[in-house]
């Protein structure tokens, strides 16, 4: 093959293997494991970049990235489309394929960003399809070649066996089912301490073996053959099963998340409430009580102000009452296409900025370009969207740390970008962080607060509007929170 591109650097791709080889070696391996197989991806077929996309019942997510496709992580894609799903069923293990297969607007989008042409394989765990690997190529790169394709194909089996070993796999609750080869156990002794925890009980748990070894069985024993259902602090449900080592005191316990977690919406409604309207209440009531008690020292037109303020975030209430009333009642709902107008986004983000408090203002820079073409969507969701990139960048920093607002855009879409200095987060929770009532810490170790709702309704509320947001590392540290809407201007605005 000749071309443009770079050799492949073979003592980075057999560093990479021998990296997720121990890491599977050791019983770890998740997301992790699956990031760095498309990180080798990369490397091995020289291309411009990689990703894996995990399927869904309805979809699919894009769940690992890199190189010139890092900007997709965590974005809901249509790779199941029935061209290109009959053309990796049936021929060769890797296909070859140009952008357009990918969706009209997801193969513009790529387009806009130079990429022409994919090598695909779909991954499969066992007999069960699970996503596909693919990696894309700049246009005048040439075509891939024997070796890099023979790469490929060895790399999706590598992520098939990885899902095969249910090590924090699959990423999304509607991804293929399949079964995992272990599940979480541990050996207590006669005092129900625990002596041995896997790895899979750690994924389960959160908890690492070097925490939970050593420390009393966080958990009910169940007596004899009974199995026992308890609720984590996490809130997922686990079933539990104990019985004791013969010829020892020991206890071997299994325990597995119940395959139908049960969803209370009566709950749901009241988290979400608390979360969303916190703001809006608070603002009311502030500049109410200053209207009641000041109301004789301010002149005019500071009380025409402060009643501008009260009505405008009743209003926001209302609109806030109404959106939580609908997410509640109808969870698969995508949302009214109708309802979707184009606005300015540089002029919706600055008066989002105004909205922020004092201290969020003070640690946030604004460096936004002067214009941009507009925005098809909701402009009222932004602020909530903002606040909550903002008040994330605050809470999971050690001080409040400088985040910058930043905003661009490409053929199809405009975004904006939040970037902090952080603790930052790891590559397996990017997705877990979108999760209901998820939160980095759990239990007694957990000191910030919140219930684990802020970047569930963001996500809700940008797929709503066809749009994605995602979460990634930041290089040297800290986190990008990215929203991307379509162009208001674009030909089409559905998903790719």
């Amino acid at each position: 093959m000749v071309d443009a591109r770079d050799p492949v650097d073979a003592t980075a791709v057999f560093g990479g293997l021998a990296e997720i080889a121990e890491q599977l070696a050791t019983g770890a391996g998740g997301l992790p494991a699956l990031q760095r197989t498309v990180d080798v991806a990369v490397e091995a077929t020289a291309a411009a970049g990689a990703s894996f996309v995990e399927y869904g019942h309805a979809g699919g997510r894009v769940v690992a990235a890199a190189g010139a496709l890092d900007w997709s992580l965590g974005r809901p894609v249509d790779l199941i489309h029935p061209t290109l799903r009959g053309l990796l069923q049936y021929g060769s293990r890797v296909r070859e394929l140009p952008v357009d297969l990918l969706g009209t607007v997801g193969g513009e989008h790529l387009r806009g960003r130079g990429l022409a042409r994919f090598i695909a394989a779909e991954v499969n765990a066992g007999s069960t399809p699970v996503g596909v690997l693919a990696a894309g190529y700049h246009d005048g790169e040439g075509t891939a070649g024997p070796d890099e394709r023979a790469a490929l194909a060895f790399l999706a089996n590598l992520a098939g066996l990885q899902y095969t070993l249910g090590r924090g796999l699959p990423i999304h609750a509607d991804a293929p089912s399949v079964a995992p080869v272990g599940e979480p156990l541990a050996l207590l002794d006669a005092a129900h301490v625990v002596r041995s925890w896997n790895p899979a009980a750690a994924l389960l748990t959160a908890r690492s073996p070097e925490a939970a070894i050593g420390s009393p069985w966080p958990f009910p024993l169940p007596h004899g053959a009974e199995t026992v259902e308890h609720q984590m602090a996490c809130g997922t449900w686990i079933q539990i099963r104990a019985a004791t080592v013969p010829g020892t005191t020991d206890i071997s316990v299994s325990f597995h998340a119940r395959a139908d977690q049960p969803a209370d919406r009566r709950d749901l409604f009241i988290a979400l409430t608390g979360h969303e309207l916190r703001t809006p209440i608070t603002v009311i009531r502030g500049y109410a009580d200053t209207l009641v008690e000041h109301w004789d020292s301010l002149d005019e037109g500071s009380r025409r102000d402060a009643i501008y303020v009260v009505g405008q975030r009743a209003r926001e209430l209302s609109r806030l009452v109404d959106r939580l009333l609908n997410a509640v009642g109808d969870e698969s709902n995508p949302g009214d296409a109708s309802a979707l107008l184009p606005f300015d986004l540089i002029e919706t983000l600055t008066a989002a900025v105004d909205d922020l408090s004092p201290e969020q203002r003070r640690t946030l820079t604004v460096a936004l370009p002067p214009t941009l073409p507009k925005a098809l969507g909701e402009r009222a969701t932004l602020a909530t969207i903002l606040a909550e990139f903002v008040t994330n960048a605050g809470k999971y920093s050690l001080n409040w740390v400088e985040a910058v607002l930043t905003a661009g855009a490409d053929a199809q879409t405009v975004w904006f970008r939040v970037a902090d200095r952080g603790i930052g987060i790891r590559p397996e929770h990017v997705e877990r962080a979108f999760e209901r009532f998820w939160q980095l810490e759990t239990g007694d170790q957990r000191t910030r607060g919140g219930v684990g709702l802020g970047l569930y309704l963001v996500r809700r509320i940008v797929e709503r509007q066809h749009g994605w947001v995602s979460l990634r590392p930041r290089q040297g540290g800290g986190t990008v929170a990215e929203v991307r809407l379509p162009r208001a201007d674009a030909d089409t605005h559905g998903e790719a």
